[in-house]
This record gives C-alpha cells, sequence and structure tokens, in this order.
C-alpha cells in the first residue's frame, strides 16, 4: 500500500529553503529600502536618527501644491510620451527589415545594437557637442541656409534634443526584442496569407502585430520605465533648464535630495515615481501575461 504524501509538509519545507537565500537579498536591497524610503517620506528626512521629525502628510501635499510639481510632471509626461512612441514604431520597422533574407543583416543587427551597450554619459557629452550653440548641426543648418537653432537654450527644442538621444539609446534594445518577437512567429502563417493573396500591409496588421502582441507589452513597458527613470542625459546635457523646462521627475528627486538636502520631501516623490512605474507593470500583467490564458 503506497503511502499518500501531504502537499506542503516536506516540499513546502525545502521550497522555503531554496527561496530563503534569494528572499534574504530581496529583504535587504529591495523591500528594506522601499519600506525605509516610504517612512522616509512622512519625515522631514535627515543623515542621523536624532535630526528626524514625523510631519505626516505635509510632503505629499507639497507635492500637489508645488506649481514647479506641476511643471516637472508635465515634462516627464510630455518626455515620456514622445521618447516611448518612436522607440517602439522605428525599431518594429526595422525589425520587419532586417527579419528578411538581406545582405549584411548580421552586421546592420549589431549596428543597431551599439547604442545599447554605450555609456549614456558619455552619449550625453557627444549630444551636447553636436548641438551647442556653434556645433555640427548648427554647421550644417548653416550650409542649408538655415538661421542656427539654440538647442540647449531654448525652452522649445531643449526637450527634443533629450528625446532624440533617448529614442537613438533605446532602438537597439527594442529591436533585438522585436526581432526574437518575430522569429516565435510560424512561417507557415505568413505562407498561408500569402496563398490567400495577402499583401504585405494586410500580413502585418493581421499577423505580425497580433502574433507580437506579448511583445510589444514588453517592450512598451520596459521602454517607459527606462524613460521615467531617465537622469544621465539630463544632467549631462541641460541640468533642468532652461527655465525648468527639461525637468523630469527623476531629476527633481535628485536635486530636492542632493542640493537642497530635504530628503523627506525627495522621499515622497520618488514614492510617486515607483507608483507610475509599479502602474505599468501591472498594465503589462494584465495585458500581456495573465490576459493571453
Amino acid at each position: 500500500m503506497t503511502q499518500s504524501r501531504h502537499p506542503g509538509s516536506g516540499e513546502g519545507a525545502i521550497a522555503w529553503a531554496l527561496l530563503a537565500p534569494a528572499l534574504a537579498l530581496l529583504s535587504v536591497f529591495v523591500f528594506g529600502p522601499i519600506l525605509y524610503l516610504l517612512v522616509l517620506s512622512f519625515t522631514t528626512g535627515s543623515f542621523t536618527r536624532a535630526g528626524l521629525q514625523w510631519q505626516g502628510w505635509q510632503n505629499y501635499q507639497r507635492l500637489l501644491l508645488d506649481p514647479d510639481v506641476g511643471q516637472v510632471l508635465w515634462n516627464t509626461l510630455y518626455f515620456t510620451v514622445a521618447t516611448v512612441i518612436p522607440s517602439l514604431v522605428i525599431p518594429l520597422g526595422l525589425a520587419v527589415l532586417l527579419n528578411q533574407s538581406l545582405r549584411w543583416r548580421g552586421l546592420l543587427r549589431t549596428a543597431y545594437f551599439i547604442p545599447s551597450v554605450t555609456s549614456l554619459v558619455a552619449v550625453g557629452l557627444g549630444f551636447r557637442w553636436l548641438f551647442q550653440t556653434d556645433g555640427p548641426m548648427n554647421g550644417v543648418l548653416a550650409i542649408l541656409g538655415i538661421t542656427p537653432i539654440p538647442w540647449l537654450s531654448s525652452t522649445i527644442w531643449a526637450m527634443p534634443v533629450l528625446i532624440g538621444l533617448s529614442v537613438w539609446k533605446q532602438l537597439g534594445f527594442n529591436l533585438v526584442v522585436f526581432l526574437a518577437g518575430l522569429q516565435a512567429i510560424p512561417r507557415s502563417r505568413y505562407e498561408a496569407a500569402a496563398l490567400d493573396g495577402a499583401g504585405p500591409w494586410a500580413q502585418l496588421w493581421h499577423i505580425t502585430l497580433p502574433g507580437l502582441r506579448p511583445t510589444l507589452i514588453f517592450a512598451l513597458v520596459t521602454t517607459g520605465i527606462f524613460t521615467l527613470r531617465s537622469f544621465e542625459q539630463v544632467y549631462v546635457i541641460t541640468g533642468g533648464g532652461p527655465l525648468n523646462s527639461t525637468n523630469v521627475l527623476v531629476y527633481y528627486i535628485y536635486q530636492q535630495a542632493f542640493a537642497q538636502f530635504d530628503f523627506g520631501y525627495a522621499a515622497a516623490a520618488a514614492i510617486v515615481l515607483m507608483g507610475l512605474a509599479l502602474v505599468l507593470v501591472f498594465l503589462q500583467l494584465r495585458l500581456g501575461g495573465e490576459g493571453d490564458d
């Protein structure tokens, strides 16, 4: 007679034992700092415990009433939307082309991926040189007979420079993701569609895009999170200026914490940023993961 095994007895203990190292690391380096950040957001913030004073919801009230925060949130929304859309459309088009039997396809894939592994600070310095008043971009405009543009000192043009850098930086990663998604779509679907008389556009809309749905959602979320946490390009190129026109939420948190030493207020702003990132992750789980079951 075989003895019935009770699930959750020996297997549960082994599972918890195997998970314990990972949970310990997560507790020390993820959950613990998040909890401390949440507590800090309700205090004045200080380098010492003696300097901490409980403020309740005052830091969050300041966030709601501070007019600079409204400008920062608008900049963040503008920067995020204007970066995410081309960061998905351009790599998707390139991936569809590079998924074909083209000459030098491997070399082109490598070339497009190079921005993803390049230092963002180094790229930011390069973009600042390109778009300075007497830089190469204005040199090209002068040759074409166009009046030079004050790219980095203009409240209109400074943000597009940062957006262009962010799109260029994210292009290679999304290209590789889309290529992997395209190769997972069975070729038989395209062959059957071609026999039915479907052209390239019909195949794109009815086979490629539906087949890439989980990949598109993943790329949307990762690109959105990458954009929300953008700091280096703002720090290196514009410093949040001119006139606060390129000051995004991450850079604003840095200013409040390490320029104003207002750590409690910066912690409250960081909690808001974390909430925005969690919303994106929640949308990915709802639209891409559980929705396919």
